[in-house]
């Protein structure tokens, strides 16, 4: 399908500079650009590229000024950056959904199935499952028994929910995740250790998204709660009985140990680790790799380990980097010192 920079702008409330009838059909980056494209600039650091750019259209921000005239056309918005998610969505909404039961894939007659769903070939639907109108169940998952999927959420290949656990609507698991695996429970005595049953849940609510590889464990008791508009990247481990606080997102390899509790619209950076029992606030934003020992308290900012403020954090490593010369420094004045005390 083909629209219009006029009709583009109307949808995402913007305002053309240039062919208000140029028309494109496709998406690509604003350095790869071709002709029948649209692009979008928000990021300062591509800035150079819309002078050469061959997209027909960028969505650009308002506020950006340019230093020579372009030859594409532009929509500009409020924020290129959300103007093109409002268009990815769209374009995505438009495209087939899968629906049908493969004959390859193992349904338990027990099983309950709404209606459009999709069961590719080698899925396992267990005994007791419930799963929602349109859903999608991909090839190779495995959903284990009583566990709730609901409607329009879509499960890719190789994902394992355990038994019991619940999804809401419009859940997104991707590829390799794992669902309610028991949470890491040992209860160490004089020959090792004893394994302590985790009988609890994990209850994911809707509108959330899991990424690849990511495992988030059963509670010991209760359950292990991530709540709605979650968004949760790559390989990242939720450890038993946490709870993670609606609208929060993790970058890759985030870990949190078990029984912490984060709040609402919460960000945190790649690798940062939370230890076990901590209460972490709303509107806490955690800089990258960072290595929470203790509670924090709602809106705060913080990077490092022990977290800090991120202006005394760069001003530390600044003095870290000095440190060997300023051991150096005082070494010297230690051996000054000692020779007048000698004299």
């Amino acid at each position: 399908m083909e629209f219009s920079a006029k009709q583009i702008a109307s949808f995402i409330g913007g305002r053309v500079e240039g062919n208000e009838d140029a028309t494109v059909n496709t998406f690509a980056k604003i350095e790869e650009g071709k002709e029948g494209a649209i692009s979008f600039l928000s990021n300062p650091k591509y800035i150079q590229y819309i002078y050469d750019t061959k997209s027909t259209i960028v969505l650009v921000d308002d506020s950006l000024a340019l230093e020579k005239p372009v030859s594409t056309t532009l929509i500009r918005v409020k924020s290129a950056y959300e103007s093109v998610a409002k268009l990815l969505q769209l374009y995505a909404s438009t495209m087939p959904r899968k629906t049908g039961i493969d004959k390859l894939a193992y349904i338990s007659p027990k099983a309950i199935i709404g209606q459009d769903v999709y069961i590719g070939p080698f899925a396992c639907i267990g005994d007791g499952v419930v799963i929602g109108d349109r859903a999608m169940i991909y090839p190779h998952a495995v959903i284990g028994d009583k566990v709730t999927i609901g409607e329009e959420s879509v499960i890719y290949p190789n994902v394992t929910i355990y038994e019991g656990c619940i999804l809401g609507k419009n859940v997104t698991i991707h590829s390799g995740t794992v669902i309610g695996a028991d949470g890491f429970g040992f209860a160490p005595n004089q020959e090792g250790y004893d394994k302590i049953p985790q009988i609890g849940i994990v209850v994911i609510e809707d509108n959330v998204e899991i990424g690849a590889n990511t495992c988030v464990d059963r509670s010991t008791m209760g359950s292990t709660i991530i709540h709605k508009g979650v968004k949760l990247d790559n390989l990242i481990q939720i450890a038993h009985n946490c709870e993670i606080g609606e609208n929060t997102v993790m970058s890759a390899q985030v870990g949190v140990a078990g029984s912490t509790k984060v709040g609402s619209w919460c960000m945190f950076g790649g690798q940062v680790g939370l230890a076990g029992h901590l209460h972490i606030g709303d509107k806490v934003n955690l800089g990258a790799q960072s290595g929470v020992p203790g509670n924090i308290k709602e809106n705060s900012t913080l990077i490092g380990t022990p977290p800090m403020e991120p202006k005394a954090y760069f001003k530390s490593q600044a003095l870290f980097r000095r440190l060997p010369d300023i051991f150096k420094q005082l070494s010297d004045l230690q051996k000054k010192v000692e020779e007048l005390e000698k004299k």
